[in-house]
């Protein structure tokens, strides 16, 4: 490994398009990331997640399986993503889960959208383009196009003008 690249921890099924930033500490595993984008140090981003072009994804922030940022989107620092309303380390009778016993749900982050830091998002919801997520944040429900939002559970304040 080069000296160059010896804090990244990136898979071989990752796919990085054209002049992609990747900062140090980073876990990235059959994910793929659009061109001119930027991950923040301590990024993890799982398998079939998908970041478009042109997206700053901020330090600390955890990307899972079932997660789509379309082009132009802001994740902020330390953003949460969730996949699964219902999760147990367990089946009936006590074996761990795998992929096969719980399903992946999905999110979507549309065009230009923003995620303030420190907001988790819920799965199974869409953020609509150019909405805005304030910081701290806990979205539940699909946030409309346009509009800011903020709280817990996240309420639209207004709509952006």
């Amino acid at each position: 490994m080069d000296q160059e690249n010896k804090f990244h921890a990136i898979a071989d099924d990752v796919i990085v398009g054209k002049d992609v930033f990747i900062s140090k500490f980073v876990n990235l595993y059959g994910c793929t990331i659009g061109d001119n984008t930027k991950i923040g140090a301590f990024v993890e981003i799982q398998k079939k997640a998908t970041i478009g072009n042109n997206c700053k994804i901020q330090s600390h922030t955890f990307i899972c399986e079932g997660v789509e940022i379309q082009d132009d989107a802001f994740v902020g620092h330390g953003v949460t993503f969730i996949n699964d309303k219902y999760p147990r380390s367990t089946i009936d009778g006590g074996g761990l889960q795998t992929e096969d016993d719980w399903t992946v749900e999905k999110t979507v982050i549309k065009k230009g959208a923003s995620i303030g830091s420190g907001a988790t998002i819920m799965c199974n919801v869409t953020i609509g383009e150019k909405a805005i997520v304030g910081a701290g944040s806990m979205v539940t429900s699909d946030v409309p196009a346009g509009t800011i939002v903020a709280g817990n559970p996240a309420k639209v304040i207004r709509n952006i003008d």
